[in-house]
């Protein structure tokens, strides 16, 4: 018998997400140092870690032998005294994606329907057709969702709309005001994810108030993550925060032990982190303004971001990315997400920002204006 003859049918037609490639691997390739390698690619903090949080993480390694906290009960108690809710209303993943596959198990069937932007994180559409269901993409309008055209989009099929904000790869926000009066007027018989993995980013007033709509009984789940602003992405620690009900059939699914003790102990710590919060917020408008602000002066259409990477219309993505990654930067083609002729560029420091922004002047030099 053919192995493929008992292989679930949707995993033969199930795309797969390419992560980019680490330093090392790069270097190794292209014969370079891996010390000289500029990784802007991944919207990483180039700040690093929360030091609280690094150093948390390190006295966690010495309980290495035992099992990490299966309940995550401290992480979740301090989340509930961070957003005003009860601890039972928190649901701890391996990064924030794991949030978006623990929905797909407990709403998804074959024939249910999925709203989400087009581009969007593209997790929102790998869950989605990984469970048998439809994704039903709608097209973003400026760079922006279409929130009027995504309600329309809904039918009595849809289960989950996944509403990014900021956006990846766009970097764009819709108003928290027009979120919140968009959310009240979605039917009851969706769910409605809030992925706020950028919300640190941007000033309070400016982020929807999920803990206001789960207040009012809405069927709403908000993810974070502590990989962005927090600078914890190697340890994968997200969240989902919703209504007792949701999260009780979130956790029904999870598997045990599914976030590992040090990083548990890691974002636990950070959570308590506002002056590091604060101060990779500032870092990064300064750095946002200038990559911006560069990228427009040499010419490049720029998608103005509140988060902290910028999406730039190079001509030809794949091209300039594999020009770039040959001087030691990396950034990001988002060819897969419908944008062959952009890039996406994590915001760095003020020395990696003019860094990106030389090497991408000079393969514009070396190819007459676009690259080859």
């Amino acid at each position: 018998m053919n192995l493929r003859d008992l292989v679930n049918p949707s995993v033969l037609t199930q795309p797969v997400y390419e992560p980019g490639k680490p330093i090392e691997d790069v270097a190794r390739e292209l014969g370079l140092d891996p010390a000289t390698v500029l990784k802007l690619a991944s919207n990483e903090n180039p700040l690093g870690a929360s030091p609280v949080g690094l150093a948390a993480a390190r006295a966690a390694l010495a309980q290495l032998p035992l099992y990490p906290d299966g309940g995550a009960v401290r992480l979740r108690a301090k989340l509930a005294a961070k957003h005003g809710l009860a601890a039972e209303q928190f649901v701890i993943g391996n990064g924030s994606n794991e949030i978006i596959e623990l929905l797909g198990h407990v709403f998804l069937r074959p024939r249910d329907e999925v709203v989400m932007g087009a581009p969007a994180f593209i997790v929102y559409k790998l869950v989605t057709l990984l469970f048998g269901a439809k994704a039903v993409e709608v097209a973003l309008r400026e760079h922006t969702h279409d929130l009027a055209a995504m309600a329309a989009a809904v039918t009595e099929r849809t289960k989950l709309v996944f509403l990014p904000s900021p956006n990846n790869p766009t970097g764009t926000v819709n108003g928290a005001a027009e979120i919140m009066a968009w959310a009240r007027a979605l039917p009851e018989h969706v769910v409605l994810v809030l992925d706020e993995a950028y919300a640190e980013y941007l000033d309070d007033d400016a982020t929807p108030d999920v803990t206001a709509l789960i207040a009012e009984g809405r069927r709403v789940v908000g993810l974070r993550t502590f990989s962005k602003i927090y600078g914890l992405a190697a340890l994968r620690v997200g969240y989902g925060y919703t209504t007792p009900e949701v999260a009780a059939l979130l956790q029904r699914v999870r598997q045990p032990f599914n976030v590992n003790a040090v990083g548990l102990a890691a974002a636990a710590a950070a959570v308590d982190d506002e002056a590091w919060v604060m101060r990779c917020r500032e870092e990064n408008r300064r750095g946002l303004a200038q990559l911006q602000t560069g990228l427009e002066a040499a010419g490049y259409a720029v998608v103005r971001s509140a988060a902290n990477f910028v999406l730039a219309r190079v001509g030809d993505g794949a091209a300039t990315f594999a020009a770039l990654q040959r001087r030691g930067v990396i950034v990001r083609p988002v060819g897969p997400y419908g944008l062959p002729e952009w890039v996406r560029i994590t915001v760095g420091d003020a020395a990696q920002n003019e860094r990106v922004l030389a090497a991408l002047a000079a393969v514009r030099a070396e190819t007459g204006g676009r690259a080859k």
